[in-house]
């Protein structure tokens, strides 16, 4: 066991958090077999604990145009482009297990534009990298190169808000100097059938 800390901020003893706050927590722990920490760092402030996941919850765990390792495929790439190390990691490793890919996640974080990657799925991460940097710069040509992929507007709405949501996360992981669980290093690595 490392004793590194967590994050910069001694994490809340769950003990000692809101019974719904503790709940979640123990849910994950329950269902990965640990606790990430981001989970513990932000639980140190339960109303925004709640805001966060709510939030997250609504962008990542929603039916729609996008799968599900498509919205990891966003995460994992802009948050290389922010540097959110903690981010990359965590989210590499579900990119790994949702893509049944255990090479994916490291192409897409560095440099996506050399992924094995399917057009359509290149053009989301156009667009989700553009949100992330230079979202001044969004306009209608933009909107059309995902529409000529298929995405529906709908669809655009999701890239967009799962890409600037995860760059306000990226921001908060650096600040708060939030560290990889060691298990999300090992997740997806074997290949699924």
């Amino acid at each position: 066991m490392s004793n590194t800390p967590i994050s910069r901020f001694e994490p809340p003893k769950l003990e000692n958090l809101p019974a719904d706050v503790a709940e979640r927590i123990v849910a994950v722990q329950e269902k990965s077999g640990f606790v990430p920490n981001v989970f513990l760092t932000l639980a140190r402030r339960p109303d925004e604990f709640r805001a966060f996941f709510s939030y997250h919850d609504a962008l990542m765990e929603k039916r729609g145009g996008l799968t599900k390792a498509e919205r990891e495929m966003i995460v994992v790439a802009t948050s290389g482009l922010n540097n959110c190390l903690y981010c990359v990691v965590a989210h590499g490793a579900i990119l790994r297990i949702r893509a049944k890919d255990p090479l994916i996640a490291e192409p897409v974080a560095i440099n996506y534009r050399k992924a094995a990657l399917e057009p359509r799925q290149t053009a989301m991460l156009d667009f989700a990298i553009k949100v992330a940097a230079r979202s001044h710069e969004i306009d209608d040509s933009d909107y059309s190169a995902l529409a000529s992929h298929g995405f529906s507007p709908e669809d655009a709405w999701d890239i967009a808000a799962i890409a600037a949501f995860y760059a306000m996360s990226n921001r908060l992981a650096n600040a708060l100097s939030i560290r990889p669980n060691p298990e999300f290093y090992a997740m997806g690595r074997e290949a699924r059938a």
